[in-house]
Parts: C-alpha cells; sequence; structure tokens
C-alpha cells in the first residue's frame, strides 16, 4: 500500500508527529497507544502502519514497544 503525503489527513500527520516526538507506542495487533493512553482513531494507525508510515521498534512480542516513522516527512 502506498499513502503519498498529500492523501494524508490532519490526524494522520499529528499521529506522525506524535510518533516522531516519540510519545506514541504500538501493541499487538498495531493498536497505537499516544502519551500512554488509547488511541481513539484505531484505523488512522493501521492505516499508517499498513502504509509502512510507521512500525514498532523492536522488543518482545505482545508488548507495548515505541513506534518509530519509516521515512521522513514534513
Amino acid at each position: 500500500m502506498s499513502v503519498a503525503t498529500e492523501t494524508l489527513t490532519g490526524r494522520d500527520r499529528a499521529i506522525l508527529r506524535a510518533v516522531a516526538a516519540g510519545h506514541a507506542e504500538l501493541g499487538a495487533g498495531s493498536v497505537l497507544y499516544v502519551d500512554g493512553r488509547y488511541c481513539s482513531d484505531q484505523i488512522a494507525a493501521w492505516r499508517l502502519t499498513a502504509a509502512g508510515l510507521i512500525r514498532a521498534a523492536e522488543g518482545a512480542t505482545g508488548e507495548r514497544v515505541p513506534a518509530v516513522l519509516v521515512g521522513s516527512f514534513s
């Protein structure tokens, strides 16, 4: 799946900023947490993960681990 940065929503960009700032974690099944709280837009989180824009940092399976950007965005 490919997502051009022109097609990102404002919420997508906010999630990417949170990931870039180190405020996001991914759990099992690409469940996203921001500042330790469940992200209410899991569809956006899944879409960004499936598009390869964010991924989980290395860690044990099933644990919440930091989310990291793949590439760079403006």
